[in-house]
């Protein structure tokens, strides 16, 4: 950490720039008011929603296999990823000027990709998950078992943290000379692109070989393993491939919501639309508030855990 530290003081030394000017969503008083309550709401309501899921499945005794191992871990990267935007995006919308210095802009470019790509593996981790438990079932309890998941979902913090060092090279490689102002309400390498003081091709090949390549080979890796986990419920019954294909259409919902702004974000050049931001906060804020709700509208066993965790807690409280 003091490493990381000392490699930002030197970076900065090399920039004019010590801070930046966030845009944000609207320069409008009134549209920003909106903004502040709009997204205020939209971040307690993920905080509650993941919070609640991540308290369920810690508590309840039938919610122990690798699937819902694996959702608690989404739960809490969906968390953490909203946390690294949503609170400085709803302060910012108090100010006129919303500023962020030139380490927290990098900091947040790390803690946003991290998290970010921490979720895609996770997803990926479930889609696995489920293919063993639809493809391989006899097989199911040996291949995926608690150790392989615990290896499994290290290696998905520690390859988030490779792909995010990656991202953070690239940021302090970017010499910052002037103009400061972001016309966005996060710093990321795409809006610091347009800031540098020199060519960015290279570096634009490198962001889409990187976080292009993630988006979009993740995606059709997840499509495909559903598409084949899909065409093996035939040998199931009816009840198999119901509660299946519950459990699957949920997680094939999740990934084209996460993985299509995504890819629409990161896999071209170094361009801005007036879209841009829109997008960025639909995958950004929008699927973190939405994966709960996916999650437990459309899987029984979690609306059950839930219903007796809050019975529980409820008949505690009346007997004190």
């Amino acid at each position: 950490m003091v490493q990381f530290n000392f490699a930002l003081e030197i970076m900065q030394l090399n920039n004019n720039v010590t801070e930046f000017i966030l845009l944000g969503l609207t320069q409008d008083p009134l549209r920003k008011k909106i903004v502040f309550v709009t997204f205020l709401l939209f971040y307690l309501g993920t905080l509650l929603g993941n919070f609640l899921i991540i308290t369920t499945i810690k508590t309840s005794q039938n919610l122990r296999s690798p699937m819902y191992f694996f959702l608690f871990h989404l739960s809490l990267s969906d968390t953490c990823f909203s946390t690294s935007i949503a609170p400085r995006m709803i302060v910012d919308a108090l100010f006129k000027n919303a500023t962020i210095s030139f380490s927290e802009c990098i900091v947040q470019v790390f803690s946003f990709h991290f998290f970010g790509c921490l979720e895609i593996f996770i997803l990926m981790l479930m889609a696995l998950d489920r293919y063993v438990a639809i493809c391989k079932p006899l097989h199911y309890m040996t291949i995926m078992s608690q150790r392989v998941c615990g290896v499994l979902v290290a290696v998905a913090w520690v390859g988030s943290c490779v792909h995010s060092l990656a991202q953070i090279f690239l940021a302090l490689s970017l010499p910052f000379c002037g103009p400061n102002v972001i016309d966005h309400y996060l710093c990321d390498l795409q809006p610091l692109l347009q800031l540098a003081c020199t060519d960015t091709y290279v570096i634009n090949l490198l962001l889409v070989s990187n976080s292009g390549a993630i988006c979009t080979v993740s995606f059709v890796m997840l499509m495909f393993s559903y598409i084949i986990i899909l065409h093996s419920l035939r040998n199931h019954t009816a009840e198999g491939r119901r509660k299946a294909l519950s459990t699957c259409i949920s997680h094939i919902i999740v990934v084209i919501l996460f993985f299509g702004p995504c890819i629409f974000i990161y896999t071209r050049p170094a361009t801005t639309f007036s879209m841009d931001k829109m997008i960025a906060v639909f995958y950004t804020l929008g699927t973190p508030l939405l994966n709960p709700l996916i999650y437990t509208l459309r899987n029984a066993e979690v609306k059950n855990a839930m219903r007796k965790l809050w019975s529980k807690n409820w008949i505690s409280d009346d007997t004190r």
